[in-house]
């Protein structure tokens, strides 16, 4: 959410983008694409006046619709782990 914050209503290269959400730019990459994919983002490259390829992303209008059901499938998405917990038992909090 922090980064299709921070990209509303400007489009901004990874290197400065990294610097805001103070992750580094391989794990930034990594959120990027999967925001890409899922047709949140769009990227762009482009060459800078010093011959520098700079890659820029910018959001694409979108719209969520957020009912009980959306919210149940998400969760299954979400992996939850306690520092230490191998176990799934420990992971729910059924010790």
């Amino acid at each position: 959410m922090k980064i299709l914050a921070l990209l509303s209503g400007r489009r901004i290269h990874v290197s400065q983008l990294a610097r805001e959400v103070m992750i580094s730019r391989p794990l930034l990459y990594m959120h990027l694409k999967r925001l890409e994919a899922a047709g949140l983002v769009t990227s762009k490259m482009e060459v800078s006046d010093d011959g520098k390829a700079m890659n820029y992303f910018q959001v694409i209008p979108f719209n969520i619709h957020i009912n009980p059901e959306n919210i149940s499938e998400a969760v299954k998405t979400l992996t939850i782990k306690k520092s230490g917990s191998n176990d799934a038992a420990e992971e729910k909090g059924d010790k």
